[in-house]
This record gives structure tokens, sequence and C-alpha cells, in this order.
């Protein structure tokens, strides 16, 4: 009998600790409880309670956070896409049965604890007295209810490979829930903890079926947060949910502000009209850091930044033209160039903070000359013209492009470069109806499976990760094995051996691990940045605060 796992993944950064400290400080020491105890009775009280109320005072009462976002949300269903944009907001909505803490280390959370029972068997326990926002009691019904639907080939969610696994959900009674999978399969409860996993009302999903009810746009979760309004492409407005399980939120709301420039964006928090202002280049990272009243968060990320080749089509279904693009690519300008000293190159497809990472294998090296005579042998001695595409609000991936632009000249590519909304580029990448492309993804699990299977395994064509339509027998035979075998050594053996592969077929063009920044106001306590780009707005108080977002 196994208990459940802690995998710690990677950094967190945290605004203010002071409060955190003072909480340590405060703490008796052993045999120190009772000690002027009666003193402080007596002498200290009048003071206490004059501390008390400037501390009320300091801290504003509940109060509007504003984030200055670059994109908006696709979906608020945790069963529909799968892109940063939308987890920011779903991630406050909807809770799961397990989460990670600060530490990035998995802990129950709708669960009250968990076990695996036997190699195919996971027991969760569920917490009582949890409600969903439309007043519905949570139990293990709405677990199997949820689980069900996104595992339905007739649904068909693009984050159904997550939780493929599962064989049966079944409710042991109102709560306690066993899922069995159809072989071991380790990393069940790092799924468990992705945005996938949010756990909704079996009502609301009835609803949804019956077409009574939109999940797209009326979410229904038990989160710290309810959805007030979705004004789309404008703004994302949360309120504070009274009722909730984890305990009180200060915050009255959240506004999610859609502002596409990143100099409006910057320009809104050093003006008080944004608490955060998320998505900043490393360009502009001194800018913050000498803005009076601001705090600078970078944060080492999941994240995989990389250019994608449709496989599917000439000339990128040649894997020696693939590898010519690769070879004629030279990171090193582009992370010094645009980078600026934040992040790292990456060799390969996995994120170096990944469980199943190897340092081992053999990067696909810079050499133009190399790259030239692969072009000549694949019978592009004149080259060809090509497109990429980028999404038309990222700032660092144009900058990349036009220097990818100027390298691939060299061995004779013309690519233009097309900028495309983010929802219509996810919608041509889906499709295959591109030929390069400029993207990113980062593995919120921390463990291979979840890079590699959706990105690279042929039943992950399209939409649930696999956009360049990569196809290789010995890679899904060795991502199948990653996923039924329990060792972890056996595991990180087989994922090497993949990512070898993947390397010497030069699928992608793998780019760097960029790091994830934001401005934050000082205003904010209790901010957590987690390195899947996330935002815990849980324990966030508005201390001195001085932000009007009704300014922008």
């Amino acid at each position: 009998m196994k208990k459940f796992k802690n995998r710690v993944i990677g950094g967190v950064l945290v605004f203010s600790l002071s409060g955190v400290l003072a909480a340590c400080a405060d703490e008796p020491q052993e045999g120190e409880e009772d000690a002027g105890a009666d003193d402080a009775e007596e002498n200290g009280a009048e003071e206490d309670e004059d501390e008390d109320e400037e501390g009320d005072e300091a801290t504003s009462e509940g109060g509007d956070m504003v984030l200055a976002m670059g994109s908006d949300a696709v979906d608020l269903d945790p069963h529909g896409s799968n892109d940063t944009s939308s987890t920011h907001i779903r991630s406050n909505l909807y809770d799961k049965l397990v989460d990670y803490d600060e530490n990035m280390e998995l802990e129950p959370d709708l669960a009250e604890d968990y076990e695996q029972i036997d190699d195919n068997t996971w027991e969760f326990n569920l917490k009582e007295d949890v409600t969903f926002h439309d007043g519905e009691p949570f139990d293990a019904d709405d677990v199997v209810a949820t689980l069900e639907r996104v595992i339905d080939p007739d649904f068909a969610s693009e984050k159904a490979f997550l939780y493929e696994m599962i064989e049966e959900i079944e409710a042991v009674d109102e709560h306690t829930v066993q899922i069995t999978t159809e072989y071991p399969f380790a990393p069940l409860d790092a799924h468990l903890a992705h945005d996938g996993g949010g756990m909704m009302s079996a009502a609301a999903i009835e609803e949804d079926e019956n077409d009574e009810r939109n999940l797209d746009t009326e979410p229904v979760g038990t989160g710290p947060f309810e959805l007030e309004n979705w004004d789309q492409g404008n703004e994302v407005v949360l309120t504070r949910n009274d009722d909730y399980h984890g305990g009180e939120i200060a915050l009255d709301s959240a506004t999610y502000t859609v502002v596409d420039e990143q100099l409006t964006r910057i320009g809104m928090l050093e003006n008080n009209e944004a608490h955060v202002a998320d998505d900043i280049e490393p360009s502009q990272m001194d800018q913050l850091e000498e803005m009076e009243g601001v705090d600078v968060s970078s944060v080492e990320s999941l994240r995989l930044d990389y250019v994608g080749m449709n496989n599917e089509e000439e000339p990128f279904d040649d894997p020696d033209v693939r590898r010519a693009i690769n070879m004629a690519v030279d990171k090193e300008t582009i992370i010094e160039g645009v980078y600026e000293g934040y992040g790292e190159e990456a060799i390969g497809a996995l994120n170096p903070l990944v469980f199943g990472y190897s340092e081992d294998i053999e990067p696909v090296d810079y050499d133009v000359d190399e790259a030239e005579s692969l072009m000549d042998d694949a019978g592009y001695e004149d080259g060809f013209e090509t497109t990429l595409l980028v999404e038309d609000v990222d700032q660092v991936n144009l900058q990349i492009a036009e220097i990818l632009q100027q390298q691939l000249a060299e061995i004779g590519v013309d690519m233009s470069i097309e900028q495309q909304e983010w929802g219509a580029l996810l919608d041509a990448t889906a499709e295959g109806s591109y030929e390069m492309v400029m993207l990113g993804w980062t593995t919120v699990t921390g463990d291979a499976d979840y890079a590699m299977y959706p990105l690279f395994h042929s039943d992950s064509h399209g939409a649930p990760g696999n956009r360049t339509f990569y196809d290789n027998e010995e890679v899904d035979e060795l991502l199948d094995a990653g996923r039924e075998t329990a060792d972890d050594d056996e595991r990180i053996e087989i994922y090497s051996e993949a990512q070898q592969i993947i390397n010497d077929e030069a699928t992608v063009v793998p780019l760097v691990h960029d790091d994830f920044r934001a401005g934050v106001h000082e205003s904010v306590e209790g901010f957590i940045h987690y390195p899947d780009a996330q935002f815990d707005l849980r324990d966030v108080e508005l201390v001195d605060d001085e932000v009007d977002g009704g300014g922008y």
C-alpha cells in the first residue's frame, strides 16, 4: 500500500514574506506558552487593541485586485481548451481532488486524503460540507460525473489523454471514490492536479448536456472565486466565494483585464491602475526593477518554447529538412538577444525540472554548413518558401521569428511571418492547416508523460497537443511503456530513449525554457506565482492600496 507521493518540481515566488516571518517570530518557544500570560492580559490588552486597529487600517477591507493580462481566456470549461490564459481563470473557479502547494508539492485538496491501495487502484476520501457555487453539495457522484465526462469519446475533450488510462470511477459511498486504471499509472495524482481535473457539479454537467447551461461561459465550481462577468476580449470579473471550503478569502473580487500591449500593462502598474502586469518581456524587466512601488516576479518555469513544423506537409515531412532547420538556428543569439539572461537553452523535448529529463541526450548542434548540405541532399538546393505563424500580441515570439527569418535565409529558406489571434492560431494548428508555428508547452504536472505523450504520440494529433502531427511507431511504444511502468528508474530510461529519437528526427526546434515574469504592486501581499505560470490569489491581501482599476 502506497501513500500519496510528493514531488518537488520547481521554485515558487511568494510576495511578501514579512507577514509569514512575523507569524513565526510570534510563536512561543517550547516551555514559554504560559510565561507572562497574566501580565499580558493585565498590562498589554489596551496596547494590543491599538495595534490591531492599526493593522486593520493598513489592510484594505477586501478590495478589487486588478490583473493586466496579455490574452483572454478561450473558454471556462475544465474539459475545454488547454491554454494558459484560460487556466488562469479556471484555477480560481474550480478545485481538484489534488493540488500543488506553494512548494509545488502534491497535497489533497477536495480530497481529505488519498492512497494507492494497489498497482491500479487509488482511493480518495472526500471533504464533507463543500458546496458548489450554485449551492449544490459536492460528493462522490460529482467526481464520477466529472471524470466520466472528460474521458467520454463522444465528448472528445482535448484533455482526455490525461485520464484515458482510467478504467472505472466508483462512488464507494457519499464521500469515498475509487479510481481504477487500466494499467499501473504512476503520475495519476499529478494528472488529477491538472486544470482538467477541476471538479464539476453533476447537476451542472446534466444542464450542459440538456442545453440548459453552457459550461464554456457559465462555470460552476467549488473554488475560491466565482464568475461575476465575462466581457469576452475585455475582462473577466471574479467575486469571492464566501462559502469556500479552504478558508476566508480577503479579496472581494479579482478583475482580469485583457491588455494586448505590454507597455500599456506596465503603464497601468506604474499609474496605480493594476496590481499585476503579466507576461513581461525580458527587455522591460530593468524598467520594472527601477519602478517605485513595484516588485518583480521572475519564476523558473516548467515551460518549453519551440518552433513546430507540420510533419505531414512538404517539405517538413522530410526529417533531413527538419534537421537542416534545427541546425540553422543559433539559439545562443536568440537567448542573448531576446531573453537577456532569463531562461535556459532547450536541448530537447523536456524541461530540466520535469521528471524524466535526461542530460545525456545528444542535441542538434548549430551548424550552417551541415544544414546546407542536408538541404542539398533533400533536393532543396535552391531553398523553399514557407510561413511561420506567431500569436499577434506576443512580442517576444515576434522578435524570435524575425531572428529565425534571418538565420533560415542563410540556407535558402524564405520564411514569411504571419501574426494571428491566439484562438485562430490554435484552430489552425489543431487542424494542421499551417507550415511552421511558434508555440510553447508548460508541463504543469512535472512529469514526462504530460510533456511527451500529448506533444509526440500519434494518438494526440491536433488539439490534444501533437500539432506537428509527428508519427513514429517506436516513440508511440516508448511513450505507452512510460505510462504503464511503475518503476521510476525504468521510466527515466524509457523517456531518455524517446527524447533521443525525437531529437534525431528533429520533430520540433526546441528553443528555450523561459522564465515567467510579472510586475506586482507593492500593496499586494500573499501573492504566489507558480512555475506553471498560474497565480494563487487565495491568501492575497491589499495593504495601503492605492490602485484604482477604473482608470483604464
